[in-house]
């Protein structure tokens, strides 16, 4: 029974040696964020301080915010702005973080590209649709693109007659308006989920069901603008299809000149 104890001790606690193996650190560098605020003391027994999982998210969080740019005076005041568990902090900042879409990026030769877009592969076309997101120029000379659903979009248009230049204006009207949407949508989630939440103080156990609504939140979002964008769709073809009825009921004023001279 004792046994069964000490074994799961063991896994949940580590020495700050085993603490530094486990994340890569030096044992140097994790006494160094302890002094800066940036790890919680260990529980001490006896003159052996232990460290637990908390402390092991703690270090990946801080990893992964110094890697977004942060200092670690910024890291600090974060976590003490958060009254939850590191671990939880961390489990919402990474649903944050974590893409909208699972679209995998492919990368591409720029004769290939040529071959896919044609005259999308010129320098300048390619800068623009470097700017809306669509590609990304990698230092040898590939071509990353971020999106191959809308390079497809792109390459079908073409098959229809839609030139380069007229599927990047509509593209760059479709980023535009997409960015509209996609502010509306993060106002809704910080009106009404962040900041009552933060006006609570951050209660501890709530911070999953924060990254519960934000998870939940993406495809609610995707889903919403498909149907809004389908319903406006059908009355734009609709309106369209009206015009274009009117306009081929008019009399043909040109024909109508032809069979007057010939009477």
């Amino acid at each position: 029974m004792s046994s069964k104890k000490g074994s799961k001790s063991a896994e949940t606690e580590m020495t700050i040696r085993e603490l530094a193996e486990r994340t890569g650190m030096t044992v140097r560098n994790i006494r160094a964020h302890q002094t800066r605020g940036l790890l919680p003391p260990p529980i001490v027994r006896g003159r052996t301080g232990y460290y637990g999982s908390e402390h092991v998210a703690r270090i990946e969080l801080t990893r992964e915010m110094q890697a977004d740019g942060l200092n670690l005076e910024a890291i600090r005041r974060v976590l003490d702005s958060g009254d939850g568990s590191a671990s939880a902090i961390f489990d919402f900042t990474r649903a944050l973080r974590a893409p909208f879409e699972d679209e995998a990026p492919e990368i591409v030769e720029a004769d290939e590209l040529a071959a896919i877009w044609g005259d999308a592969a010129d320098a300048k076309l390619r800068r623009r649709a470097e700017k809306l997101g669509i590609f990304r120029a990698l230092p040898d000379g590939r071509i990353e693109v971020i999106s191959p659903q809308l390079l497809r979009a792109a390459a079908e248009l073409s098959e229809l007659g839609v030139g380069v230049e007229g599927a990047l204006q509509t593209a760059e009207k479709l980023r535009r308006h997409a960015d509209g949407v996609a502010r509306a949508f993060v106002e809704l989630f910080v009106t009404e989920v962040w900041q009552p939440f933060d006006r609570a103080g951050r209660p501890e156990g709530e911070w999953p069901r924060m990254s519960e609504a934000l998870e939940r939140m993406r495809p609610l979002a995707a889903g919403a603008l498909l149907a809004t964008f389908q319903i406006a769709m059908g009355e734009a073809v609709e309106k369209e299809g009206e015009r274009t009825l009117r306009l081929a009921a008019r009399p043909n004023r040109r024909s109508g000149k032809r069979r007057k001279t010939a009477s």
